[in-house]
């Protein structure tokens, strides 16, 4: 199981690095402040990806400036908030911007 949680997480690293590119943008004024940017946007979804009330696959996660954006798609208002209260705990972020809709 850990081995999976591993693959998993470099996985998710992987593909936030790819995804988001090497280049400073959004309007930051720094490559350090899109470089912290990008960590904490890879520490919120790994963290979801070891939370079993969240799913990481159905959620979103953007980061700006230190505020963190969600979006995607819950099941039920409690894994909602779930997936708010993790991005909160992680370093560095700044506010968090919740715009996951809830899908019975």
């Amino acid at each position: 199981m850990k081995y999976v949680r591993a693959i998993a997480f470099a996985a998710l690293a992987g593909i936030t690095i790819i995804g988001t590119g090497c280049a400073v943008g959004r309007g930051q004024e720094t490559a350090g402040s899109y470089v912290d940017d990008a960590a904490i946007t890879t520490a919120v979804k790994a963290k979801f990806v070891e939370d079993k009330t969240v799913s990481a696959m159905s959620i979103s996660v953007e980061t700006l400036n230190g505020t963190v954006q969600l979006s995607g798609f819950a099941k039920s208002g409690a894994e909602k908030m779930q997936a708010e209260t993790i991005a909160r705990g992680v370093k560095n972020v700044k506010s968090v911007r919740n715009d996951i809709v809830v899908r019975p």
